[in-house]
């Protein structure tokens, strides 16, 4: 009798840890209650220092927020920005791993690839800003993870870009696009752009740089030989935009973004997305990885609205307008 009062407690002081300690309890209904942990870390591992991925981090803390993890109460967030350097995007993931945090939030496909081949699968990975994560070999086909691994995709809406870049400039022929040869989400992009580009009577006139020292004289090359320029998400081009558009406004020619930041940094018009809300959207399934489940079995997901953001200083610098039929649908970037 005594042996089975003592399994009975032993048995009744364990549930009572398990619906205690951010396990899940059964509800009378049958259903899984969710349980937030006492506390979480995780780190929030940024590629560059630009607008969108800025606005990202923003957008992935909300999403967390929502879920009931609050940086300060329940949650810990060690931030590391790599300055889009790609030894410091090694270190700052391998030094996450060392601290074995509990998710790795990675900002950027440079940060994403660095962060999943650090992690080896111990610990999660949730990417966001990533363009095509199966060309960056972090999922399937099927949009499962390759790895435990999982996120969101800031794909780019090249054909609404390219139909917009024809209504602004009905007379141009060449679009030119400066990239980073080793930037996955950049090749795909292009690739992307070149397939389209034929159905809007444009010729796309690449050309790849290796290094931020590259792009004054790749910048200035290329403007001299397109009738405008399409920027990418392309992060070290991004974070020298200034240099490519003082290239461009030299040559005469407007440079069209590709989200809303970088058309309030004087790019003319862009058909762009909104990053807070992506990165809100990747906060909100980094909740669900924390609440146990299995970042592999959930698909990449991506954003399908677009919107239309103009920056009329900078058109007007260019003797441009926007379209009459798209100012009714036109967001003036402040």
């Amino acid at each position: 009798m005594k042996k089975l009062l003592s399994l009975m407690l032993v048995s009744a002081m364990a549930m009572s840890m398990l619906t205690g300690c951010g396990g899940n309890a059964g509800g009378a209904d049958g259903e899984t209650d969710i349980k937030i942990a006492d506390s979480v870390k995780i780190g929030i591992a940024q590629f560059a220092p630009h607008g969108s991925l800025d606005n990202c981090v923003e957008g992935f803390k909300q999403g967390l927020a929502e879920a009931g993890y609050v940086e300060g109460e329940n949650l810990e967030i060690d931030f590391q920005n790599a300055q889009a350097d790609m030894a410091n995007t090694n270190q700052i993931a391998q030094s996450m791993v060392a601290e074995n945090v509990d998710l790795i939030c990675a900002v950027a496909t440079p940060m994403a690839q660095a962060a999943f081949n650090a992690a080896q699968g111990n610990i999660p990975v949730i990417y966001t800003a990533v363009t095509d994560p199966v060309a960056a070999e972090l999922a399937n086909e099927d949009g499962s993870g390759t790895g435990n691994a999982t996120g969101t995709s800031d794909k780019l809406a090249v054909e609404a870009q390219l139909e917009m870049i024809r209504a602004f400039q009905p007379d141009a022929k060449t679009i030119g696009i400066l990239y980073t040869t080793s930037e996955a989400n950049s090749v795909s992009a292009i690739e992307e752009y070149k397939s389209l580009a034929g159905n809007y009577g444009f010729e796309i006139v690449d050309s790849g740089i290796s290094q931020t020292a590259d792009i004054p004289m790749a910048a200035a090359d290329l403007a001299a030989k397109v009738d405008c320029i399409s920027n990418l998400t392309d992060n070290t081009v991004v974070s020298s935009l200034p240099v490519l558009l003082d290239a461009a406004n030299k040559a005469g020619i407007p440079v069209y973004g590709s989200e809303i930041e970088q058309v309030k940094n004087g790019c003319v018009a862009t058909e762009g997305l909104d990053y807070v809300a992506l990165g809100k959207q990747t906060g909100a399934m980094a909740a669900r990885v924390l609440q146990g489940e299995d970042a592999q079995s959930i698909p990449y997901e991506t954003i399908s609205e677009y919107s239309l953001y103009i920056n009329s200083a900078a058109l007007q610098a260019l003797n441009m307008e926007c379209p009459e039929d798209l100012k009714a649908n036109a967001t003036e970037a402040e």
